[in-house]
């Protein structure tokens, strides 16, 4: 595929506007995949670091000339970007049989950018039925952002984030659904205090998935959670603790819980010993996939793994300028209201330092006006 680049966006120096509070989205959820992907980074540093040699990670390769992006690479903002942060894609998908190059949508889809000086970690999850160009600039395509991995694996989901989000994303990790709780089980489970109002979703949960297809990958695993208080769940137990949503808060609550389970799992992954590291090998990286390099990209990173922190998470779009609606065979979407302000606003949470600020490029301007047009068809 030929890298298109347009002429480059203008870069002016703004003043930061302060980021909106978070608020309740009914029927929008962040897939329960999302309390892995930050820790399989964090893991992977680990036995990296401990043992010096890859141990069953899938490699991908993707070659620079087929990554897309709206900017030239000397552009001042992007220049300053990849200076000052580190920003990978994670993708969670529903693959049973260990294949994650593409053929299943992506459940998950997180951006991650790590403050390089500081260590601070922004992370964004992509709502799964966004609306966005998941084509080219040339040949749009504009349906739910998921099947883009379907269609063109990795590499196609890459260049959908950067098409529509202006973007400079090169690097991605990909786990695999059972991974899930694989990762929760190598590091000796999550140390979560659970509320009463919560052992009946919790075990609920647990009793669906182990009825219906998941039981293909998880056996035997149903314990029941009789009391509250402080104790550690195991991988089964944390995942249906993560789709909780029916309790006082909603999604909003079921978000917070998931950010506990990352926090937890980040954690203990710092006090990694040989024998769990051990079993991350042989459990979860079979199911864990990547592009990214041993020495130039995993062995860099673990030297500052220690002042790693997770600061803030959000959803994109963002709560203010979002909407949701039936389009046609397209199915229920969510629909950016302005995909421009959104995008702009989706900058200033990855990137808060002050001296980084960005035009929005021509290409997402004329795709902002694409979604507008697309979803007025649906009357939406």
């Amino acid at each position: 595929m030929a890298n298109k680049r347009p002429s480059s966006a203008g870069v002016k120096r703004r003043k930061k506007k302060k980021n909106s509070g978070n608020k309740v989205i009914r029927n929008i959820i962040i897939g329960v995949e999302a309390v892995v992907l930050i820790a399989v980074i964090v893991v992977m540093i680990f036995v990296f670091r401990g043992t010096g040699e890859e141990t069953g990670v899938q490699k991908y390769d993707i070659k620079p000339e087929d990554i897309i992006i709206n900017v030239e690479e000397d552009d001042p903002t992007v220049k300053e970007i990849r200076k000052g942060y580190t920003t990978l894609a994670f993708f969670g998908v529903d693959a049973r049989n260990g294949t994650l190059e593409k053929g299943t949508r992506t459940d998950t889809i997180i951006i991650c950018a790590i403050d390089n000086e500081t260590g601070e970690t922004r992370l964004c999850s992509i709502y799964r039925d966004t609306l966005l160009n998941i084509g080219t600039q040339d040949k749009p395509s504009y349906s739910k952002c998921n099947a883009a991995y379907a269609y063109g694996g990795p590499e196609r989901a890459l260049n959908m984030l950067n098409q529509n989000l202006d973007l400079y994303i090169t690097q991605f990790i990909t786990v695999g659904f059972d991974g899930v709780m694989k990762t929760v089980d190598a590091v000796g489970g999550v140390d979560i205090d659970i509320q009463q109002n919560e052992i009946k979703y919790l075990n609920d949960y647990q009793a669906s998935m182990y009825s219906t297809e998941t039981n293909t990958v998880i056996t035997d695993n149903y314990v029941p959670i009789t009391n509250t208080g402080l104790q550690t769940l195991s991988g089964y137990q944390a995942l249906a603790y993560c789709r909780i949503r029916y309790t006082a808060g909603n999604d909003f609550k079921r978000t917070e819980r998931q950010r506990d389970v990352v926090t937890q799992i980040v954690s203990k992954s710092k006090k990694l010993d040989p024998i769990k590291i051990s079993k991350i090998c042989n459990d979860v990286f079979p199911l864990v996939a990547t592009n990214m390099d041993l020495n130039n990209d995993i062995i860099p990173m673990a030297s500052d793994v220690g002042k790693y922190e997770i600061v803030a998470s959000r959803g994109f779009p963002f709560d203010d300028k979002i909407t949701t609606g039936l389009l046609g065979a397209k199915g229920d979407c969510v629909i950016p209201v302005d995909l421009q302000s959104n995008v702009e606003e989706l900058h200033r949470f990855l990137y808060p330092d002050p001296s980084i600020t960005y035009t929005p490029s021509e290409t997402v301007i004329k795709t902002s006006s694409d979604i507008k047009a697309e979803a007025a068809r649906y009357g939406k």
